[in-house]
């Protein structure tokens, strides 16, 4: 095997349901072999906090090596990992097929599943994480939701801080007053039969985010597709189980991926096409998914099926180009990539969108934004969150924007309120705040005249 694992990373299954996979001291040195490589090397140490965590923690040791450090002290590595999978995407040499065989991702998700196993899984994590019940209930009560979610001292933000730890003064995503699903339903754009997609069909899963909280991506994506012929619906039973994994509970993940599989798989059987609207939650129909359950075939069908937005449009547009009508925009855009854009190992397709909008001046960066999902919101993670992201904000600043966009639109908020943030602190007057995107599609709505791309009417208080 040459040094650095020049051959293309490879992923194994996720042995949960194996008993040694909950093995406490089986675990414990799996992660000193793991740990002890990391040692040795320290790529990722400019990744996330676990690593600078795990280096700080054997430099200050008796020894300055792994053998002196208390086995206690990993808790703190674990729970700095947000499954972003950069480490094994990008960075780390070691990876499968390597013989190190190294999977720091996977080995932070099998510390969680034991702590969940052990019932470590606290009652505030448990509330948030519970994505379709939160959002059904602030939906429900969206006005009285959002001014009781904006960041501050308010009564609202301090009972949140208490009961679901998360931190009082985190940028939260607005509920919306009308979800995807329920607007989807009262009509849809009319169908352009000269677009160049017309005959295709695609089921838009419209994902806990996109139906609860951001309608307008969904919104942007059925104008968008109408326009270039392509007959869509939005789709939507539960959440991919993203949260879930992230704490561990990887018995619901998989159930999660049995239930959703056996409700999409007739539609594409029916000829058609699965997109996820947010990254997060096509990289797990498409890679996580799988590894859960690789002997499942319904699982392994609906995986290769599965499509990111971005991926879609742009396949969609490299025959002949998108339809015809759309108008320059012009303005400066900054595009943070993702990172579960990126572990889709698909390619830089939101960058790819947005060049196809005439006019526009693009920056893009790759680096963390810092948010983690919800990690980044909670009471302990915060302040370490904005740090991730202060090299970003920066980039932004010094690009002074007119938009500020990510495929993901958690990404897009902390970012935003990274770079409010820094401006508040700059001793330069501030320009006008960047226009904040969900998603690099509402340029491509806006471009073809869609008006509600820029309103977002069903979100917040109206």
């Amino acid at each position: 095997m040459k040094e650095g694992s020049l051959e293309a990373p490879i992923r194994h299954p996720v042995p949960w349901e194996d008993p040694d996979y909950y093995d406490e001291e089986k675990l414990e040195a799996e992660t000193r072999r793991v740990f002890d490589i990391c040692h040795g090397c320290r790529r990722c140490h400019n990744l996330c906090d676990s690593f600078p965590r795990l280096f700080d923690l054997i430099d200050e040791s008796e020894s300055g090596e792994l053998d002196t450090v208390a086995s206690e002290g990993f808790v703190k590595v674990v729970d700095a990992c947000t499954l972003c999978d950069m480490c094994f995407m990008a960075k780390c040499p070691y990876v499968p097929p390597h013989e190190f065989n190294l999977d720091f991702p996977q080995l932070m998700l099998r510390h969680r599943a034991v702590a969940h196993r052990k019932g470590q899984t606290s009652r505030a994590v448990r509330r948030l994480i519970a994505t379709d019940r939160n959002g059904r209930l602030g939906s429900a009560v969206s006005a009285m939701a959002n001014r009781l979610a904006r960041p501050g001292d308010g009564i609202g933000r301090r009972v949140m801080e208490k009961a679901m730890d998360i931190h009082r003064q985190a940028a939260l995503p607005s509920f919306a007053r009308r979800t995807l699903m329920r607007s989807a339903s009262e009509g849809l754009p009319p169908l352009n039969p000269e677009g160049p997609g017309h005959g295709r069909r695609v089921a838009l899963f419209a994902t806990c985010f996109g139906n609860f909280h951001e309608p307008q991506i969904g919104k942007a994506a059925l104008a968008v597709l109408a326009h270039n012929g392509v007959e869509a619906r939005t789709v939507y039973s539960q959440c991919c189980g993203m949260p879930q994994l992230e704490n561990g509970d990887i018995a619901s993940v998989a159930s999660r991926a049995r239930q959703l599989s056996e409700t999409l798989l007739p539609l594409v059987d029916e000829g058609w096409e699965l997109v996820a609207l947010v990254p997060s939650c096509a990289l797990m129909m498409k890679f996580q998914w799988p590894q859960l359950l690789p002997e499942n075939e319904e699982v392994s069908r609906l995986s290769k099926a599965c499509q990111d937005l971005s991926q879609y449009l742009v396949e969609l547009a490299r025959p002949s180009g998108l339809a015809a009508g759309m108008q320059p925009l012009s303005g400066k855009v900054f595009m943070h990539i993702a990172c579960h854009s990126r572990a889709q190992n698909m390619g830089r397709k939101g960058v790819e969108l947005l060049k196809l909008v005439p006019e526009l001046e693009l920056t893009v960066s790759e680096r963390c934004s810092g948010h983690g999902g919800a990690w980044g919101t909670r009471r302990e993670n915060f302040p370490v969150a904005l740090k991730q992201a202060r090299p970003v904000a920066r980039q932004a600043q010094a690009a002074a924007p007119d938009y500020i966009s990510s495929e993901c639109p958690l990404a897009s908020l902390h970012l935003s309120q990274s770079l409010s943030l820094l401006d508040e602190d700059s001793t330069a007057t501030a320009a006008a705040p960047p226009e904040r995107l969900s998603h690099p599609v509402e340029l491509l709505a806006r471009a073809y005249g869609w008006p509600e791309a820029a309103a977002a009417a069903d979100g917040g208080e109206s």
